[in-house]
């Protein structure tokens, strides 16, 4: 079982995100040491780009920010090389295609190995045209992780969940992220399906900004991202990182605890 699937053995899974570079690479180190300490299992690391089309206005001008300020894909994964070791939470690289395709998909894989990421999320490359990119990563021992939508059909959702590793990013809404917009209403036979269709632990994302909503997500999956609620804490004190550290950390420690709260025996392996 992949370092991804093993963190949501045992209980409900928090996966966090930050936006690399925001609001520079030196405060990203310090926020991923924040999450990792306060709580957080896997952690994924935005690689910022021009057009982020997953992402509500939160994240992308987080990314604008970054961008302005020099962070790179290869930065990025220097960043997560400099990680390696000190952290207890797996790295996840969240980021679209075109940097990969630019970088190289071979040259991205083989480096993001080396530098210890555990997976990688590219959301606006379909599942079934990524066939080089996920060979390559599956060479390198790194998880390429797909994403579930409330609308796939049967055959689509089983496809995605077949080819997916480590976990299933199951999209809890339609539309893109940290727009306050209220999650898929249908959420619970959503999940039921994509149930069905693989036996990988669910992350449920988009639109989990705060306890409540990731307690009732929690009840559906087996663990939840949130996002735009610490990308939204990166914007109101990037000149005062002492304090983005601190209500950071308030927040996962308050995700947290719900997610402890939520009767679960966790994830458990698929009988052999």
């Amino acid at each position: 079982m992949s370092r991804l699937s093993s963190a949501f053995e045992g209980h409900k899974a928090l996966v966090t995100y930050v936006t690399a570079g925001d609001p520079d690479l030196a405060v990203t180190a310090d926020c991923v040491a924040c999450l990792d300490a306060s709580g957080a299992d896997i952690i994924e690391l935005g690689v910022p780009f021009s057009d982020p089309q997953a992402d509500g206005p939160i994240i992308q001008r987080a990314g604008q920010r970054a961008l302005r300020k020099g962070a790179t894909l290869k930065k990025v994964l220097t960043l997560a090389g400099d990680l390696k070791g000190g952290i207890r939470a797996p790295l996840v690289l969240m980021g679209y295609y075109n940097p990969i395709l630019s970088y190289g998909e071979e040259r991205f894989a083989h480096d993001a190995a080396e530098v210890g990421v555990s997976g990688v999320i590219v959301p606006d490359l379909p599942f079934d045209e990524g066939g080089r990119l996920y060979g390559a990563l599956e060479r390198q021992g790194v998880d390429a992780v797909l994403m579930a939508t409330p609308n796939a059909v049967p055959d689509r959702l089983a496809a995605v969940g077949s080819r997916s590793r480590g976990f299933l990013y199951c999209v809890s809404l339609l539309g893109v992220t940290g727009t306050g917009k209220s999650l898929y209403e249908g959420l619970e036979a959503y999940m039921a399906r994509v149930r069905k269709a693989t036996s990988l632990p669910l992350a449920l994302g988009f639109g989990i900004d705060g306890p409540e909503k990731a307690r009732l997500c929690a009840s559906f999956a087996d663990g939840v991202v949130v996002g735009s609620a610490l990308v939204r804490l990166a914007e109101a004190f990037r000149d005062d990182a002492p304090r983005l550290l601190e209500e950071t950390g308030r927040l996962v420690r308050s995700l947290r605890a719900v997610l402890d709260e939520v009767q679960t025996t966790g994830f458990q392996r698929p009988s052999a």
